[in-house]
């Protein structure tokens, strides 16, 4: 009796601690990206068209991949010719096939903002802290099965790549071998640009999809600081780059973070499409 009172004490002192404190509260976005069935949804559909696409372009021989060629603009863009390189595809890691669990649960604990060290610390021993998004295992392992090469280009440090290693094959996501199937920050020289990882990565494979969850996963020209907003939307939504969405790049809905989280109300509201309630109440 004395040991079951001991342990039913153990076990409520554990559940005391590892209880969130009341006034703290989820925020929206990582509600609805780490703990809905509308993103779950929503990643295995991305996951399972990314799949068919690519399996369906293995059969064929293209003669240019989907990664932009140096001196495209957003108004020219042209793509590396092929040649009779071996096919591949292109992804990031964090929040396309990797979701970060245990370190956005401390930021949404804590209410701290982001902060590059703290994120350092996270890559170096969040390897346990991980999920694959719904959908991308089974959507790599059936790419690989086809004999198409899976390659990471990610922001992650290289400094931290043996980690990096162990999370990403530790989520079922791998191999992820440094350089060879997995590019990062610093491997080319060029900080956090990833075109020209992407050009060296090109040099070998021919690319024929890449997956992402934010714009400069695709094209470091979407990420100019001089694109306004509004601008930048227009280039995601209108010819030439509207029609390669879910033909040939992929995009991962990612409402935490990143560049896709701007823009006041004359950039999100266009002036033409607002409405104020007859009987009143808008500021």
């Amino acid at each position: 009796m004395i040991l079951r009172g001991l342990a039913l004490g153990s076990a409520l002192l554990a559940g005391a601690a590892s209880a969130q404190p009341a006034e703290r509260t989820v925020p929206p976005g990582m509600q609805w990206l780490y703990g809905s069935g509308e993103s779950a949804a929503s990643s295995q559909q991305a996951w399972r068209g990314f799949r068919n696409y690519v399996l369906g372009r293995a059969r064929a021989r293209p003669r240019q991949s989907v990664v932009l060629a140096d001196g495209s603009t957003l108004a020219a863009p042209r793509f590396i010719p092929c040649g009779r390189r071996p096919r591949a595809v292109v992804l990031d890691v964090d929040e396309t096939a990797l979701q970060n669990l245990g370190y956005e649960y401390d930021e949404a604990l804590t209410g701290r903002p982001y902060d590059q060290e703290r994120w350092n610390r996270w890559e170096r021993t969040g390897a346990d802290g991980v999920l694959p998004m719904p959908g991308a295992v089974e959507a790599l392992r059936a790419i690989r099965r086809a004999g198409i090469a899976v390659i990471f280009n990610s922001n992650r440090m290289a400094a931290h790549a043996a980690q990096s290693q162990r999370t990403i094959e530790g989520a079922g996501l791998g191999p992820a071998i440094h350089r060879r199937t997995m590019w990062l920050q610093n491997d080319v020289g060029t900080g956090s640009a990833k075109d020209p990882r992407r050009a060296l990565i090109s040099r070998r494979y021919c690319v024929i999809a890449m997956a992402g969850d934010q714009l400069g996963d695709f094209s470091d020209l979407f990420n100019a600081r001089e694109l306004p907003v509004p601008a930048r939307r227009r280039a995601a939504a209108e010819a030439p780059f509207a029609g390669l969405w879910g033909n040939g790049w992929f995009m991962l809905s990612n409402p935490v973070y990143g560049p896709g989280l701007r823009g006041n109300f004359d950039d999100v509201f266009p002036a033409n499409r607002r409405w104020s309630d007859p009987l009143g109440g808008n500021d």
